[in-house]
């Protein structure tokens, strides 16, 4: 298994950057499954902790029912363009994928999972501007560049 933490301790510059993604606005996207193996995409909230990247939702809310059921999760940071003048400046565009683990429900009843991460990936605009940088990031593999034009 593999947390947030994890990552943290092992590429910390790595995971600065993709949280910063994550964290430029307060809403991303994530997807589950359905009862029929069909993608849901949701808006979620993120929370990155010390130890574990966490999300949540409201009591009885359809992408909380889905993750109990089957908890493979992909995460999305919030979106931004790479400004046109010099997209060497974007930040990039961050993806995570896991697993989720509920946690105790809240006082209201809402959902609280943490994720297990399975593959994290930064991709932004290589220097010079002629290409994309593609950072990925696996348990037991570590970090890999690779660059494609």
């Amino acid at each position: 298994m593999a947390w947030w933490s994890d990552l943290v301790d092992e590429q910390p510059e790595f995971a600065a950057r993709v949280r910063a993604r994550f964290t430029v606005r307060m809403h991303g996207t994530m997807a589950t499954l359905r009862r029929d193996g069909s993608p849901r995409i949701s808006g979620t909230e993120f929370d990155f902790g010390s130890e574990h990247l966490r999300l949540g939702s409201m009591a009885g809310a359809l992408k909380a029912l889905d993750l109990r059921r089957d908890p493979r999760v992909a995460l999305h940071c919030p979106t931004e363009d790479a400004p046109e003048d010099d997209p060497r400046v974007w930040g990039g565009d961050a993806k995570i994928a896991g697993i989720a683990h509920e946690e105790p429900a809240g006082e209201d009843g809402s959902h609280r999972f943490r994720i297990e991460l399975t593959e994290v990936v930064l991709t932004r605009v290589g220097d010079p501007a002629d290409h994309l940088l593609i950072e990925s990031w696996h348990p037991g593999r570590g970090l890999r560049r690779r660059e494609r034009r």
